[in-house]
């Protein structure tokens, strides 16, 4: 009898393939014990790249699990492989190779279930960038709006459009190509960083906006232009760093395949910042409250501007919006439970209609700006009067062309 089967070293120009290095483990381990074939006319013992098929007798079917390292695939589940009467086993008419059928591996319901949760982010996020991108072109076509509160909506706007533009093409080219996930290239990897980090730009711009409110209504004398630098450093600057050492420890982590979609040991160096912004920002909130209650009480002779009322009020519905995903992700249910599914559906409405909720209470519904629009058609309308009046060859005047000028 033979010896057992050898299997070559790894060549040195896979020795960083991450791929190569895992299925070569598996065909190691499926191969490793195995010598000869015990009957003349059986089938061998193989590895197909999904699944250790053992050494199967002739005009029999082989069974195995259905490999958990495949996207898609339930590992509680089995795929089978037939050996032919001649000792082979069976190839694909198409290809000529070796052929297992794997599509039992599919729990087709749960697939499909899958596809509409995906289609719930990717309609939510384009629903939400679309919001976003009109409450930018407001904010930047009406000069009127400029003052720090509005600076700051602008950057919470700019960053939450990235993430959401970054979410659909994740799951435009990458969930719906399992071949990316599978080769878990450059581009994958880096698409997961831009996420997490458009992610954290999210939160730490939700945090100035209640540190801002707070700065306005409880610090007498603020400087605009330094608290600006401060908000940049903090909104831009902070997720930059984490993402820096969070990209830095994963690169050297075990868990480095599949693009990084699953979490690591190193996901506390994400949550606990955002945790931590959230936080601070209803501790903020629920001091700017008792501040304004007292600005409201009868006896007060410094009331608060009704804008800043407005957009407190704003915040205080945004930061436990943007907050209840984080304190919901360590109640998840059993996987394909009817609760899961409850569970995904609201998360993905939840999550990817962040954009829009705050596209309509910082922008659409911002007194700031129905005053701008209202004073806009009110100089539209006066330009039109003045036309109107006038003989063909007089010429508006320079308030009248500057007024118009929004």
């Amino acid at each position: 009898m033979s010896g057992p089967v050898k299997i070559s070293s790894i060549p040195a120009e896979y020795n960083n393939d991450n791929n190569f290095i895992f299925v070569y483990n598996l065909t190691k381990q499926c191969l490793q014990n195995y010598t000869a074939k015990s009957h003349k006319n059986s089938c061998p013992k193989t590895f197909d790249g999904y699944a250790c098929w053992e050494e199967t007798l002739p005009n029999t079917t082989a069974y195995a699990q259905c490999p958990y390292y495949v996207m898609g695939f339930d590992p509680s589940r089995k795929g089978f492989k037939e050996c032919l009467a001649n000792g082979t086993w069976y190839r694909h008419p198409d290809s000529g190779i070796e052929w297992a059928n794997y599509t039992n591996c599919v729990d087709m319901e749960d697939y499909e279930f899958r596809n509409l949760i995906n289609s719930l982010y990717i309609v939510g996020y384009s629903v939400s960038l679309a919001a976003l991108l009109t409450s930018l072109l407001i904010f930047f076509t009406f000069r009127s709006l400029k003052c720090t509160r509005i600076a700051i909506h602008l950057h919470l706007f700019i960053s939450l459009a990235l993430n959401n533009l970054s979410w659909i093409i994740w799951y435009k080219t990458v969930v719906e190509d399992l071949s990316i996930i599978q080769e878990n290239g450059l581009y994958c990897k880096s698409l997961h960083v831009l996420l997490q980090f458009f992610m954290l730009a999210n939160y730490m711009w939700m945090f100035c906006e209640g540190l801002h409110l707070h700065m306005a209504l409880v610090v007498v004398f603020v400087n605009d232009v330094y608290a600006m630098r401060w908000f940049h450093t903090i909104g831009w600057g902070l997720p930059v760093v984490i993402t820096t050492l969070y990209v830095s420890w994963r690169s050297y982590s075990e868990d480095t395949t599949q693009c990084w979609m699953h979490e690591s040991q190193c996901q506390w160096m994400l949550t606990v910042p955002v945790f931590a912004s959230i936080l601070t920002s209803l501790l903020f909130l629920m001091n700017v409250m008792r501040v304004l209650l007292t600005k409201l009480h009868r006896n007060s002779t410094n009331p608060a501007p009704i804008g800043v009322r407005k957009a407190v009020r704003a915040a205080l519905i945004l930061v436990p919006l943007f907050g209840i995903h984080y304190i919901l992700i360590p109640y998840r249910p059993k996987h394909k439970t009817t609760m899961e599914m409850i569970y995904q559906i609201f998360s993905a409405l939840l999550v990817s209609t962040q954009g829009l909720c705050v596209s309509v209470l910082f922008c659409f519904a911002n007194v700031d700006v129905h005053m701008a629009f209202h004073k806009y058609i009110r100089r539209i309308k006066r330009r039109g009067t003045t036309h109107t009046n006038v003989t063909g060859t007089t010429q508006p005047n320079q308030s009248q062309i500057r007024d118009a000028n929004v």
